[in-house]
C-alpha cells in the first residue's frame, strides 16, 4: 500500500505540480535521503514523456562538514559549473522539481556568517534562474519527502521507523493522496482558492490591518495594481503548474515601504537548518527598525542583512486557521507545510507577478511601483486562532477579511 500511495504521489507532482509536457526536461534537486523516491519521479517523468530527468543531489550532512571544516573565504565563492548547471537548463525551458526535506537543527552549530555569505554567492550568480522562477517563466513545484532526522524532529516520542512513517501519513493527507481521485480533489481545491483571490481582486483594498493577542499590530499597504494570487500559476504561454504542493494560500505583494507597526511570529521558522523562534519585528516605513528573538537572534540578524531588500516584506499571504494542514494539529519544523497551516508574510523579493504587468518589468520599473528586490524569499509565519485583518477600500470602508483566524466572506 505505501509503495502505490508513493507512486501516487509522484505521479501527481510530475502530471499536475509540473503538468510535464512532451519533450520536456525535467530537473529534480533531491536530498540524497530522498532518492528512492527521486528515482521513483525520474521513471514517472520518462514515462510522461520527458526529453531528459537530470537529478541533482544535495547532502545536508557534507554540508554541515563543509560549512564546519572549510577555510571562510571559500563561501563567498559559487563555482562556474554550478551556475551554468542552473542557467543552461533554465534557458532550455526546463520544468524544476524540488524536494524540501531537511534536518531543521543540521545547522545550530555552523557560523550564520558563513551560511549568509554562501547565500549571496549563490543567488547573485543564478539570479537569473531565481528571476525565471519568480516570474513564473519556468515551470517549478516544491515538495516534500521525509526523512529520518527531520521526521524525529516532528514526532520525538516515537522511534524513527513509527516517525517516518506517521510524517509520510501527514504528507499523504496534506497533499489529498488520500483521496480516492488526487486530480479531481486538486482541481476542487483549485477552484476554492481562485474563489478566495477573486473576491480579494474585486475588492482592490488599500491595506491590511493585522491584529491579534499576541501582540500583533501591523499595517499593510498594497501597492496600486497588486493582484491576488493561489492554487495554480501560468507561464506566458499558458503552461499550468502548481509551484507548491501543498498549498492552501492566496497571496500578494505589500507596497515596499508602506509596513508599519509590530508583527509576531506564531511559529519557528527553520531558516537554513537552523530554528528561528518566539521572533518579533518592528517596521517603519516598509524597513525592519527592531527585532527580538528567543531562539535565533544571530540567524534572523543575517537573514535582515542579507542586502537591503532583505529587511522589507515580499509577500502577504493569506491562510485559514481552520485548514487542513492546520487541523493535523502537527509542527512540520518545514517551511512548506508551516505556511500552509498559517497566514504568513515573507521577508525578501516580491513576486513581480503578483502586480499587473510585473512580469514584463525589470527591476527599477518594479520599485517604482513599490516592489521589492532582493536576493532573498523567507516566509514566516503569523496567523493565530484570534487573528483578525481588516482590509481598508480605496475609499476608507472597513471590511472585516479574517475573523477568529478564518475568512469572514
Amino acid at each position: 500500500m505505501q509503495d502505490l500511495k508513493l507512486k501516487k504521489y509522484a505521479e501527481l507532482l510530475v502530471k499536475t505540480g509540473i503538468n510535464l509536457k512532451k519533450d520536456q526536461i525535467l530537473v529534480v534537486r533531491s536530498p540524497i535521503e530522498c532518492a528512492e523516491f527521486a528515482r521513483e519521479i525520474a521513471e514517472i517523468g520518462f514515462e510522461a514523456g520527458a526529453k531528459d530527468v537530470v537529478i541533482s543531489w544535495s547532502d545536508e550532512i557534507y554540508s554541515r562538514i563543509r560549512y564546519l571544516k572549510a577555510s571562510e573565504e571559500l563561501f563567498d565563492e559559487f563555482p562556474s559549473w554550478q551556475k551554468e548547471f542552473y542557467l543552461s537548463y533554465v534557458r532550455q525551458d526546463a520544468a524544476f522539481l524540488s524536494i524540501s526535506a531537511s534536518d531543521p537543527e543540521n545547522f545550530k552549530d555552523v557560523d550564520p556568517v558563513r551560511i549568509q555569505k554562501f547565500s549571496r554567492a549563490f543567488n547573485a550568480e543564478v539570479s537569473e534562474y531565481r528571476d525565471r522562477l519568480m516570474n513564473n517563466e519556468n515551470v517549478w513545484c516544491v515538495a516534500s519527502v521525509p526523512t529520518p532526522a527531520w521526521a524525529k524532529k516532528v514526532f520525538p516520542d516515537l522511534s524513527e521507523s513509527e516517525a517516518v512513517d506517521k510524517l509520510w501519513d501527514a504528507i499523504y493527507a496534506s497533499v489529498r493522496v488520500n483521496e480516492e481521485d488526487p486530480v479531481a480533489a486538486w482541481n476542487e481545491h483549485k477552484l476554492a482558492l481562485k474563489k478566495q483571490m477573486n473576491y480579494l481582486n474585486q475588492m482592490n483594498f488599500k491595506s491590511l490591518h493585522y491584529t491579534n493577542d499576541l501582540g500583533t499590530d501591523l499595517h499593510i499597504e498594497l501597492p496600486e495594481g497588486h493582484l491576488w494570487l493561489g492554487g495554480s500559476d501560468l507561464t506566458p504561454d499558458g503552461h499550468e503548474f502548481i509551484a507548491n504542493m501543498p498549498t492552501e494560500e492566496v497571496f500578494t505583494a505589500p507596497k515596499r515601504d508602506g509596513v508599519n507597526g509590530r508583527v509576531v511570529s506564531s511559529m519557528p521558522l527553520n531558516f537554513n537548518g537552523s530554528l528561528i523562534d518566539g521572533f518579533e519585528l518592528t517596521f517603519k516605513d516598509g524597513k525592519v527598525v527592531d527585532f527580538s528573538a528567543k531562539v535565533g537572534y544571530e540567524q534572523l540578524k543575517r537573514l535582515l542583512e542579507t542586502d537591503e531588500g532583505s529587511s522589507y516584506l515580499g509577500e502577504v499571504a493569506l491562510v485559514q486557521y481552520d485548514s487542513p494542514i492546520s487541523n493535523m494539529g502537527i509542527l512540520f519544523y518545514n517551511t512548506l507545510f508551516d505556511e500552509n497551516a498559517s497566514c504568513h508574510l515573507a521577508l525578501g523579493k516580491a513576486y513581480p507577478v503578483c502586480l499587473k504587468g510585473g512580469e514584463n518589468m525589470d527591476a527599477d520599473s518594479l520599485s517604482a511601483h513599490g516592489i521589492n528586490n532582493s536576493m532573498t524569499h523567507e516566509d514566516f509565519m503569523v496567523g493565530t486562532q484570534d487573528l483578525s485583518i481588516v482590509g481598508i477600500t480605496q475609499t476608507g470602508e472597513k471590511i472585516q477579511i479574517f475573523k477568529d483566524g478564518n475568512f469572514a466572506l
